[in-house]
């Protein structure tokens, strides 16, 4: 008898070698993984709150909470609360931004770039949280949108600090020693700083994510899967894999928020940079 299609590879009646003809052979982990029923509206209508949606409005409330928690009442000598919250953000300050940018300039920049970072290893940290388990990241829109929010900051700086011909120049890497290749060099820049660089932005972010994700879910379920008979021994194999995916992810979940804003950040010195 033929199995199911849209039996599961994750029902929980699934094993490698059962007799009720569904698991890896059918429906495997993939790309319906990252799709969410609306738990209100309808999608039909693109006007609906899903899974993702919820888990983006509680991780910025978390961070806000956080945030407000530990520096409502501020002390010479801080808390634990306020003591966590001072080491991330001065974290981000000095480390990233007056290192990228420089204290002068890059001071006005740090509560957008703090925000970024937190929001966006918040968002990562869903994918191991129980009941969660999804990174918000992994949904390309929301990388998307963060990107945008930073390419729109960068050009709109560009035009601000250097002018339109100054910008025109950071944009086309404008370099009148290169002779009769310059038109060459000024468009291929012009296409990789105006496009290229915010798509590769986001996409960073996105892929990691996506990647990981899938990993986690796959070894997770085949660790249930392959839990019967002689496949007991593979399924141990299996979730000792998910320990380490998990404890390799909780690296990468920081890692990704990380270059996320110190990409940022060398998008906004390079605006800054006059150029010659």
């Amino acid at each position: 008898m033929s199995a199911d299609p849209k039996t599961l590879a994750f029902d929980t009646s699934c094993h490698l070698l059962g007799n009720d003809g569904c698991g890896f052979d059918t429906v495997a982990p993939g790309l319906h993984s990252f799709l969410f029923k609306p738990l209100w509206g309808d999608a039909d209508s693109n006007l609906y709150f899903n899974k993702t949606m919820l888990l983006a409005l509680l991780g910025s409330i978390i961070i806000v909470g956080f945030f407000w928690a530990a520096f409502a009442k501020p002390k010479v000598v801080p808390g634990k609360l306020q003591m966590v919250a001072e080491t991330g953000y001065d974290f981000i300050r000095r480390g990233v931004v007056y290192e990228t940018i420089g204290k002068k300039e890059g001071e006005k920049y740090v509560p957008l770039v703090v925000s970024l970072f937190f929001f966006i290893w918040m968002m990562n940290l869903w994918s191991i949280i129980p009941i969660a388990q999804f990174p918000v990241t992994a949904i390309i829109s929301y990388p998307a949108v963060l990107a945008a929010i930073v390419y729109i900051l960068w050009v709109s700086l560009t035009f601000k600090r250097q002018g339109f011909v100054g910008a025109f120049k950071n944009f086309t890497g404008y370099d009148k020693s290169l002779g009769g290749v310059l038109p060459l060099s000024m468009t291929i820049e012009l296409f990789s700083n105006l496009l290229v660089r915010p798509f590769t932005h986001a996409v960073r972010l996105f892929a990691n994510m996506f990647a990981g994700h899938t990993l986690l879910l796959l070894f997770t379920v085949a660790s249930w899967y392959m839990l019967n008979g002689f496949g007991i021994a593979f399924s141990g194999v299996s979730f000792l894999m998910v320990i380490v995916m998990t404890a390799f992810e909780l690296f990468i979940q920081a890692v990704q928020a990380y270059v996320f804003v110190l990409l940022t950040c060398s998008f906004i010195q390079g605006a800054l940079a006059e150029h010659h």
